[in-house]
């Protein structure tokens, strides 16, 4: 049942981004993805000639962009509000490609009032520390942040994140939230913000884990909740506990893969002769196995399998050893501990399983520096694959 369960999810990076914000918000994203996905359209002539041919000389833009934005402003009559935020702008550091990309996507902002509303949202996050460049191209790729309300939302959501996120020196991490998803800051924090933290905080979801969580995927803080709460569902279905260390690991791994994703690696796994129940305890032990690519999941199976010769048990129980560099890590240990079973080094061969998980120094320190002889030939053969792969990318 919980292996029909995660079959059936219908989750995905991007089709369940759009998929599960409310209708409004989903329409607008569509919209705003088929007009920059689709082939271009033709837009007649119909709009502000006279700001067309300043967005045209200004800015670059193409007559059929500039026609196209200045047909939302046939009220404007004076250039002179536009002008003066393209200057206002370029004192603070903006080049004309950052200006252009930020007009280009709200070009409202050309209309704005600049003591009342974009001076204080700019010095708001010069306060986080961007300035200059920095601050142009942060606002080049987030300008709808300078549409909404500085006190009704952008100040309280971004306290609200800052204290989630805790300890961020030079707000680094919250800046790479908002590059992220900028919405999880353009609403009423008490419409979903508030509502969504509380709901993941009753389920366990703390701490060092909600700010990891945050980072990794903003937009489930600005979901319905209803929306929240059926992904959860889903996760505790599949055998994951509420208030487990390991539910908000289950709850990534969902969110962030097609459903036919999830199908395929379920079935290569099965392929390998695991059952659907070892299937699902191997994911509940390490969600983040199925976030490993199919080749590396297959490669790393077949090694381990008929390779080393470990006993499926191994990868049921401590399936994380898949997620190890193959080629770095997997591959280089082995072949050393062929190489002292091959020169017998040691009175006994080495367990390849305890030798996989050591730390790098304590392996090295274990199986190459302290055969003094032989140290320079394992250190030649450990390296081997790393020196071929730098030759390659050299070449």
């Amino acid at each position: 049942m919980q292996m029909q369960a995660l079959k059936l999810l219908v989750f995905s990076r991007s089709p369940l981004y759009f998929q599960y914000l409310p209708s409004n918000d989903a329409k607008l994203s569509i919209s705003l993805f088929s007009s920059l996905s689709s082939p271009t359209q033709i837009v007649k002539p119909n709009g502000n000639s006279h700001l067309a041919d300043y967005l045209v000389n200004t800015f670059k833009f193409t007559k059929t962009q500039a026609f196209s934005i200045s047909s939302r402003f046939s009220w404007v009559t004076s250039l002179e509000k536009p002008q003066s935020v393209y200057s206002f702008l370029q004192e603070l550091g903006f080049s004309d490609t950052h200006i252009r990309s930020t007009v280009r996507v709200s070009p409202q902002i050309l209309f704005s009032n600049i003591d009342k509303t974009l001076r204080p949202k700019l010095e708001f996050f010069q306060q986080l520390g961007l300035f200059g460049s920095d601050l142009a191209r942060f606002i080049a790729k987030n300008s709808t942040l300078l549409t909404a309300s500085l006190d009704r939302k952008l100040v309280p959501c971004i306290e609200i994140l800052k204290k989630i996120l805790g300890n961020d020196e030079n707000a680094k991490d919250l800046i790479r939230v908002l590059h992220r998803c900028n919405w999880v800051v353009t609403r009423d924090p008490k419409s979903r913000l508030l509502g969504n933290i509380a709901f993941m905080e009753s389920c366990g979801i703390v701490g060092s884990q909600l700010s990891t969580l945050l980072k990794r995927q903003p937009w489930l803080f600005i979901v319905q909740e209803s929306v929240l709460r059926s992904l959860v569902a889903r996760v505790v279905e599949m055998g994951f506990s509420l208030n487990s260390g390991m539910l908000v690991h289950g709850l990534y791994t969902v969110s962030c893969l097609r459903n036919e994703t999830i199908s395929r690696k379920l079935d290569l796994l099965c392929g390998f002769g695991f059952s659907e129940d070892e299937c699902m305890d191997m994911f509940r032990r390490t969600p983040g196995l199925l976030r490993t690519s199919e080749e590396k999941l297959k490669f790393g199976i077949d090694f381990f399998l008929n390779t080393v010769k470990f006993k499926k048990s191994v990868l049921i129980h401590t399936p994380w050893i898949l997620m190890y560099s193959m080629e770095n890590r997997v591959s280089a240990r082995y072949r050393i501990l062929e190489v002292i079973k091959s020169k017998r080094l040691l009175k006994r061969d080495p367990s390849f399983y305890y030798a996989l998980i050591l730390p790098e120094n304590e392996f090295l320190d274990k199986f190459i520096s302290r055969f003094r002889g032989d140290a320079e030939e394992l250190l030649v053969t450990y390296k081997a694959r790393l020196l071929d792969s730098t030759d390659e990318e050299d070449s």
